[in-house]
């Protein structure tokens, strides 16, 4: 992907749990990978491997850049750019009508969880 350009959908599930990550707020690589684990973060094991490779390859596309803050020299604080907010908008449209149209066929019950 060039950079500027919105990725093409659907994204990998590390990075649509970084992106979800950070929309909340900026944040450090521990915190990332710590709600990326929880079930509302998509529920991922992401080691600092992965996340790391990501947000390179994030911050290369135009997706995420550092933010500048600080609390620790040793911590780098993460936060979306305005391409990243289109693409978790547009990745959050295509997972809503996944599961819209698989409450039409009677997959997910109206209104709740299976």
């Amino acid at each position: 992907m060039a950079t500027g350009t919105i990725p093409t959908t659907p994204l990998s599930p590390a990075v649509f749990a970084i992106l979800l990550s950070l929309a909340e707020r900026e944040k450090h690589g521990y915190l990332i990978m710590k709600d990326a684990r929880s079930p509302q973060g998509g529920g991922i094991q992401m080691g600092p491997g992965t996340l790391y490779g990501s947000i390179d390859r994030m911050m290369r596309d135009g997706l995420v850049e550092e933010s500048g803050a600080s609390d620790d020299e040793r911590r780098r604080y993460y936060r979306l750019t305005g391409l990243g907010q289109t693409a978790l908008a547009t990745e959050l449209s295509r997972l809503e009508a996944a599961v819209s149209s698989a409450r039409s066929l009677g997959l997910i019950p109206h209104g709740g969880r299976s």
